[in-house]
């Protein structure tokens, strides 16, 4: 009985151990795509305050041609 239960640990080990090679595989495979997804997220918010910024001076640029044309025009 006692080598009944030791084989059922050793087994029961066994399983966990690799469950738990799985789990930190899958644990690396995710903080790859975390990582990524931080970086892309990272560039994105770059490329939006650029865009921002370009549209601001945009828009500062044409109010001020319309309250020069509105200047002559008056």
């Amino acid at each position: 009985m006692l080598q009944e239960s030791m084989n059922k640990l050793e087994a029961l080990v066994g399983e966990l151990l690799e469950r738990n090679r799985q789990l930190a595989e899958s644990n690396q495979q995710l903080n790859g795509e975390l990582n990524r997804a931080r970086e892309e997220n990272d560039t994105l918010q770059l490329s939006l305050m650029e865009q921002e910024e370009l549209h601001g001076s945009t828009a500062a640029r044409i109010q001020a041609l319309v309250e020069r044309a509105s200047a002559v025009g008056a």
